[in-house]
């Protein structure tokens, strides 16, 4: 596990150390177990990084930026969100997304944290729906939101329709809605008028909703994204990231498309030059490449698809997924099952309702030795 070096200075009277604020102190930073392990599926990459042709192309781009480090880059990587608003265009089926109607930040993270920043805060509230990706509720901690939640369907499918989020909004009027297709940790997609009901439902209020799509690649076919709805709802946003299908996780890129009032209001909060020269030429070279960087999606598809028959017929209730990870039930001690595969090479994230694992989707040779690991480790 990657940690932090032991320090050799003598240990210090915690009684004379500043006190964090409420909410802070006591709480431990975000984290995933980074383990040297030779099946690493646990934090939902992608497992096929650039060719060496393109990892030159990317070191040219980065090379070429540095001469130029002694200058702030461009502060709103104007050309970056021309082209991922042109890319959409081609992925979702829509009209591209003028620069204006986008913005970029460090990962999907940075960008959700900004949103919060700008229209959360003191006295307001944020609504998500439980299993949720977990950094929301940090998300809020960090701006002082109230986080509620409400619960998404039964297992396996984890459902939500229009009438459980309408409710959900009328009981606890959120300033902020968020609602995730494919959803971390479950893999569930929502169907469209649930969307479009919950940004209705957030009209009188004038309340925003965002939708994180940062598994939207991973879709199955004629799943729709909710960018095909930003015509209709000037109080939507759809956020995505570079990290998953574009295999960029080490490059730290998310973005977000919304109307031009929504993105102006995010460039308040953002911190100034927040988004590096080198981070700009690098996503930006991997746009003019993603044939290639895409070309394993339909794989990882397939893949995802065949992992969830294999553990349908071994018994284990398996949530329906359209992301690149598959949310399955033990029915046993999970934690056992856990390190069984773990002790076998193989690392999956212990995340979700009790019992639950969830397996990222890797190469072939990943998959086969998870479904190995699991035989030894959990027989039937």
């Amino acid at each position: 596990m990657v940690s932090m070096p032991e320090s050799s200075a003598p240990p210090l009277d915690a009684s004379v150390l500043p006190i964090p604020r409420d909410g802070i102190a006591g709480a431990a930073p975000y984290g995933a177990p980074q383990l040297e392990v030779e099946h690493a599926l646990n934090v939902n990459e992608n497992p096929f990084g650039p060719s060496p042709e393109l990892a030159e192309a990317i070191g040219r781009s980065a090379a070429e930026a540095a001469a130029g480090l002694n200058r702030y880059p461009d502060r709103e990587a104007i050309a970056l969100r021309a082209e991922l608003g042109e890319y959409l265009a081609a992925e979702s089926g829509i009209p591209a997304p003028p620069a204006p109607s986008v913005w970029a930040a460090n990962g999907s993270n940075e960008i959700m944290h900004q949103l919060l920043l700008a229209y959360g805060g003191p006295g307001r509230t944020a609504l998500g729906f439980a299993p949720h990706y977990s950094m929301y509720p940090e998300y809020a901690r960090d701006t002082y939101t109230r986080w509620v939640t409400a619960e998404r369907g039964p297992a396996p499918d984890f459902a939500l329709t229009a009438q459980s989020v309408v409710a959900a909004i009328a009981e606890q009027r959120p300033s902020i809605v968020v609602l995730t297709s494919p959803n971390n940790p479950t893999g569930t997609a929502l169907d469209l008028d649930v969307v479009a009901a919950a940004a209705t439902a957030l009209r009188g209020s004038r309340g925003l909703l965002i939708v994180d799509e940062a598994y939207g690649e991973f879709r199955r076919d004629g799943v729709p994204s909710a960018l095909t709805l930003l015509d209709e709802h000037p109080n939507l946003v759809v956020t995505r990231t570079m990290s998953k299908a574009f295999a960029l996780a080490g490059a730290r890129l998310g973005y977000l498309v919304a109307d031009p009032a929504i993105v102006d209001t995010v460039r308040v909060v953002r911190l100034p030059y927040h988004l590096s020269a080198v981070t700009q030429v690098v996503a930006r070279t991997a746009l003019a490449h993603r044939e290639e960087l895409l070309g394993k999606v339909a794989l990882l598809r397939s893949e995802r698809d065949a992992l969830a028959e294999h553990l349908g017929a071994r018994g284990h209730d398996v949530a329906p997924s359209d992301a690149n990870f598959v949310l399955f039930r033990t029915f046993a001690d999970r934690d056992a099952v856990f390190e069984g595969l773990l002790e076998r090479g193989v690392l999956v994230r212990a995340v979700g309702p009790a019992g639950w694992l969830r397996v990222s989707i890797g190469t072939t040779e990943d998959n086969s030795a998870f479904r190995a690991a699991l035989e030894e480790t959990d027989p039937r």
